[in-house]
């Protein structure tokens, strides 16, 4: 599965690399994607809802056994 998480973080990474940050697969397990948020996005107010509605959504979109999103520091 985190072949799969890593192709969907692709498509993603662009959207974030325009607003200075980036986000690194940090680990997957057992449905949960742990990752860590990069640049401008580290710290930022809206970090949260971008991993929710952004790439958890887009991530359960393409993989339906990731069950969460979840950052790590």
């Amino acid at each position: 599965m985190r072949e799969r998480v890593e192709k969907v973080l692709e498509t993603i990474r662009p959207m974030l690399q325009a607003d200075g940050g980036d986000i690194e697969l940090v680990d997957v397990v057992d449905g949960v994607v742990k990752v860590r948020l990069r640049g401008m996005c580290s710290g930022c107010p809206m970090a949260s809802m971008t991993l929710k509605n952004g790439v958890e959504a887009k991530l359960r979109e393409a993989i339906p056994e990731v069950k969460s999103v979840e950052e790590v520091r």
